[in-house]
């Protein structure tokens, strides 16, 4: 719901004041969604990409897009694409991200993303609805989109954080917070790794999702079913970038569960995608073969055992 173009640069020093000269610089589509469509393509999978794009910049997105053979699902609105601006300080190796809160929408185009969702994953096996909700957006639109899965008899992955997050009460497969957007979502600091998946057993307890996977960046992942919790490590690489890395890792596991591969070696192709993309600039798409290479190097997870109490936010 909230695309944008992507925008990364090269410079020697980040600092204030002075004029900051940059080198290198390379715009892609992003936004949750666009990233896991195009990113699903290079994998080989069937996808069409929806999502409200407007002015000058929704123009240049939606070429991108369709430039990485992704069938284009535009739904037009009146203000323009956000940006987002990413800067590689070389120098140090840091990254600096800037993320725009994205275009005012109105009811009216609001309704006709769902219309054009309706119309699309009525031949779908999965709808993935993925990143920020833009402004004019209720807190309650992907539980709209949720709604429409259940009617459709179609799977949603839901990666998303804040309100988008806090206010979907069920219809949801799987959900993929990141640690922070777990903390978030229920309120608590969620310490220890015992309570991290007692947070995402709640979820499920609750009748939201059927299933949680936690993204904890460089110490790998949670997986919480209604019967089952384990532990992924993660595969050790020097980063380029981190800008769509978990995007990979929910294109992985879709890619996976159309496979008809069980949820777990899904997610372990997931952690390959992630690691693969952390390897590339920017929003860069990784390569199939590169996936590959690094499932074979994704363990096989440890299952946790023991009675996992529920946290109630």
């Amino acid at each position: 719901m909230n695309p944008a173009l992507d925008v990364t640069i090269d410079a020697d020093v980040v600092q204030h004041t002075s004029k900051i000269r940059c080198a290198g610089a390379r715009y892609d589509p992003g936004g949750g969604g666009v990233n896991v469509a195009r990113f699903v393509r290079v994998l080989g999978g069937s996808v069409a990409a929806v999502f409200p794009a407007g002015g000058p910049t929704g123009a240049v997105v939606t070429d991108l897009v369709a430039q990485a053979d992704v069938p284009v699902r535009r739904v037009p609105v009146k203000n323009a694409t956000r940006e987002s601006f990413t800067v590689n300080e070389t120098s140090t190796g840091k990254q600096f991200r800037f993320v725009f809160p994205g275009p005012a929408l109105d009811s009216a185009e609001q309704d006709q993303c769902l219309d054009e969702l309706r119309a699309d994953a009525a031949t779908a096996e999965i709808v993935v609805a993925s990143g920020s909700l833009p402004p004019g957006v209720p807190v309650d639109f992907f539980n709209r989109v949720a709604d429409i899965c259940r009617e459709l008899g179609v799977l949603l992955i839901l990666d998303t954080w804040g309100g988008g997050l806090r206010h979907v009460q069920s219809g949801v497969f799987l959900m993929k917070p990141s640690l922070r957007e777990l903390r978030e979502c229920v309120g608590l600091p969620l310490e220890t790794e015992a309570e991290q998946l007692a947070a995402a057993h709640g979820l499920i307890d609750r009748g939201v999702t059927q299933a949680v996977i936690v993204s904890l960046g460089s110490d790998g992942a949670l997986l919480a079913t209604p019967h089952e919790s384990y532990k992924f490590p993660p595969v050790p690489v020097e980063p380029i970038s981190s800008v769509g890395a978990g995007d990979a890792m929910v294109t992985g596991i879709t890619i996976g569960l159309t496979r008809a591969w069980p949820l777990v070696k899904s997610v372990r192709f997931g952690i390959a995608a992630a690691t693969a993309k952390l390897r590339m600039p920017g929003t860069a798409a990784f390569t199939s073969a590169d996936v590959e290479r690094f499932f074979e190097m994704v363990p096989e997870p440890t299952q946790i055992t023991g009675e996992i109490g529920a946290v109630r936010d």
